[in-house]
């Protein structure tokens, strides 16, 4: 069974409790949003696409005037043996809202539309480095 890279961050009311949880401030929220990631490659690729999700949820909710007590976003995927191809990355989205159920389901339409991290992956990106080594100072 291929290893899964799991990560989640959350804000407000669904933040992680784990104590070693990361905490970093935001914007849209005045307690940060804390993350429970690993430090490798794969984690922080999900950790993007949460990343991303959690903060245009804030974002798209503010504009509609919905109310968001707290979110929590949960990124995962695996990659292929041998050649590290992304097998695919899959979230799941946990809202504290007194918004109704048609509100939330248009919220997280927009979002699966404009989150940027999400739309770049789904379309490939091209990644490179300059030819020329890196040298300190």
């Amino acid at each position: 069974m291929p290893e899964d890279f799991a990560v989640t961050v959350g804000a407000g009311t669904l933040a992680p409790a784990d104590g070693d949880a990361v905490a970093l401030p935001h914007r849209w929220t005045t307690g940060g949003v804390r993350a429970t990631v690993a430090f490798t490659g794969a984690h922080l690729l999900h950790l993007a696409v949460a990343g991303c999700v959690l903060n245009d949820l804030y974002r798209e909710a503010h504009a509609r005037h919905l109310p968001l007590a707290g979110a929590m976003v949960t990124a995962r995927g695996g990659f292929a043996p041998g050649s590290w191809a992304s097998t695919g990355v899959t979230y799941d989205v946990r809202l504290d809202t007194a918004a109704t159920d048609a509100e939330v389901a248009l919220l997280l339409a927009v979002v699966d539309e404009v989150a940027e991290i999400p739309r770049a992956v789904r379309q490939g990106v091209p990644v490179s480095r300059p030819t020329a080594p890196a040298r300190p100072g």
